[in-house]
């Protein structure tokens, strides 16, 4: 677990500067306004789970379920979250509908808060 979680926020991080650098320049060309905001909410939410996620790897042991939802919530919700957004930015540009994606976004989000409320819930329970 310890190697995937790892794998996923070094992951995430890459795929966030890329993307981040790909939205401050050639993005701005092809996205509106509000989509390229859109996007960018994506690309940190991406970036602060990611070095959640690295944190995580190396300081937990994942010997408890506690801290295995943490992970796989954040790792599950970020995914869900921020690439949905991505897709959703770029419907328009696309010119294809996307709106099925739009509850996925909010899914995403629910994930990274069971995800944080259950590393909460291990550093009280571990005191």
């Amino acid at each position: 677990m310890k190697n995937i979680v790892l794998i996923a926020g070094a992951f995430y991080g890459l795929i966030s500067i890329i993307l981040g650098a790909l939205g401050a320049h050639a993005f701005k060309k092809i996205l509106s306004v509000d989509k390229l905001l859109s996007f960018e909410t994506g690309v940190k939410y991406q970036m602060y789970h990611a070095l959640a996620l690295l944190l995580l790897g190396f300081s937990l042991s994942f010997t408890s379920n506690l801290e295995k939802f943490a992970a796989c919530g954040m790792i599950i919700g970020t995914f869900l979250f921020s690439f949905s957004i991505y897709l959703l930015a770029f419907s328009e540009y696309w010119n294809v509908n996307l709106r099925i994606l739009g509850p996925i976004t909010p899914m995403g989000g629910i994930c990274m808060i069971i995800g944080w409320a259950c590393l909460l819930f291990y550093f009280i329970k571990s005191n």
